[in-house]
């Protein structure tokens, strides 16, 4: 039998202590030592808790003999998640979810849970919450439950010997802050059981072939919390945003061994959980019985798809020493860089002007395609002068005042004219070869065209 015993790791140089300090004895850093479990296994016996995921030992293979076969995805019941994941759910893969408290992560495992239940073995993992309560919340959701299996734990070794007797295809685990391992005798949500727990439930989703999602909290800066090995050791992580009292919720992830990242999947929450919306573009495009001075229309790339979105702009009089420059959705820096460029090519100064940028719906845009449409939005609230109606825009801005081509340009317009939009300005280099019947389609090269254009 293995004896388990605990040691102290200091993070800064490596130094191994059986005793936790304040101080690193070795490069004298201050709460550098974390707990870590110290296997010693008896004579003659393996270690289990370093054997390789797959469960096999090790052996070379030369890469012309290595199996090109596709691995079979599972649809997970929600075509939006599916998009996010690459196509599915992939056997023996790891999936991190992480988001604001009370932003829908439990909701959306749970929907998906119920609709894969029908077809396969599921179990759903709580250390937060009873099966009453997990129960109740599936019935006030109107879901279908089929052959869902319930476990309330917080052990991982306990966990991981349930799922091998019921053997279930997925299996959710809620959440893995709340999760322990008997090897460490630290309070659950800390560094080292964090680690270790995420560690033995990815050696189990390996070897059984077994899909594994995790629920994640994050700090108060929006990151997941616990180490930052844990979002190395999965396969995929995912982060739920939007507003907990909007309508809308947003899943992006950020990380995919088995699809693209920066993949958008758009939910509304309403009574019955978490709706998907087909369409974003429509849900993200305001409509004015008025021209409102300040609005652009950007057509922006998320993941595999096209969206249109809206971007506004404030210009006011600064009555401050310094003028305010605030970002909602967009890089606060790049504001300031255009701003400059607007002002040294475009013969346009802000230096007085307090200005107020947005993206509604509360869409973050990251992309370089919306700098042509952020200062036609600057612009426009600036002259206080609408833009004209059904008019999009999109295009990259460089530091000399040129308009440099965005990829997927010809998509973006065919977006576009799905949304009745009659005109276009776009970089030169995104002109399309044939005319795009119902559109009218303007290249620029220099930000001074745009604005002529205007």
């Amino acid at each position: 039998m293995a004896k388990v015993k605990t040691i102290y790791v200091c993070q800064e140089c490596g130094a191994e202590t059986p005793q936790w300090a304040g101080q690193c004895g070795q490069c004298k850093a201050w709460n550098s030592l974390v707990e870590q479990a110290n296997v010693k296994q008896s004579k003659g016996e393996k270690s289990s808790r370093f054997t390789g995921y797959a469960g096999e030992q090790s052996k070379v293979v030369q890469m012309n003999k290595v199996d090109l076969s596709e691995v079979p995805r599972m649809g997970s019941g929600l075509s939006e998640l599916d998009r996010v994941l690459g196509g599915g759910l992939v056997p023996g893969s790891v999936v991190l979810m992480g988001g604001d408290p009370g932003i829908g992560k439990s909701t959306i495992l749970l929907q998906s849970l119920c609709k894969i239940s029908e077809e396969m073995p599921v179990l759903y993992v709580t250390g937060e919450e009873s099966m009453q309560q997990v129960t109740m919340r599936a019935q006030r959701l109107g879901l279908q439950t089929g052959d869902f299996s319930l476990l309330t734990e917080t052990q991982v070794e306990q966990i991981t010997t349930q799922a091998l007797m019921q053997k279930p295809k997925v299996m959710v685990v809620d959440s893995i802050q709340t999760i322990y391992t008997e090897m460490l005798q630290s309070a659950p949500g800390g560094v080292a059981q964090v680690r270790e727990s995420a560690a033995q439930l990815v050696r189990f989703a390996k070897q059984t072939g077994t899909t594994l999602l995790v629920v994640g909290h994050v700090t108060k800066d929006g990151a997941l919390a616990g180490p930052r090995v844990l979002e190395h050791m999965v396969d995929a992580v995912l982060y739920f945003e939007g507003e907990r009292d909007g309508r809308l919720r947003l899943l992006r992830a950020v990380k995919n061994r088995f699809g693209a990242v920066n993949e958008l999947g758009v939910f509304a929450m309403t009574d019955e959980g978490l709706k998907q919306v087909k369409n974003p573009s429509a849900i993200f495009l305001s409509k004015y019985t008025d021209p409102v001075a300040g609005s652009a229309i950007v057509s922006t790339w998320e993941g595999t798809r096209p969206m249109l979105v809206e971007i506004q702009a404030l210009v006011d009089t600064s009555h401050a020493p310094q003028p305010k420059r605030v970002a909602v959705g967009l890089d606060h820096q790049r504001i300031a860089m255009l701003l400059a460029v607007l002002n040294r090519h475009g013969g346009v100064a802000t230096f007085d002007q307090d200005v107020f940028a947005n993206v509604v719906g509360g869409v973050r845009v990251m992309e370089t395609s919306s700098d042509l449409a952020l200062i036609a939005a600057i612009i426009s609230s600036l002259r206080n002068r609408p833009l004209e109606e059904h008019l999009v825009i999109f295009g990259e801005v460089g530091l000399a005042g040129e308009v440099r081509p965005v990829p997927n340009g010809q998509e973006r317009l065919k977006e576009a004219v799905k949304h009745g939009f009659k005109k276009a300005i776009v970089p030169k280099g995104n002109m399309p070869s044939k005319s795009v019947e119902g559109l009218q389609i303007h290249g620029v090269s220099r930000l001074q065209e745009m604005i002529d254009l205007l």
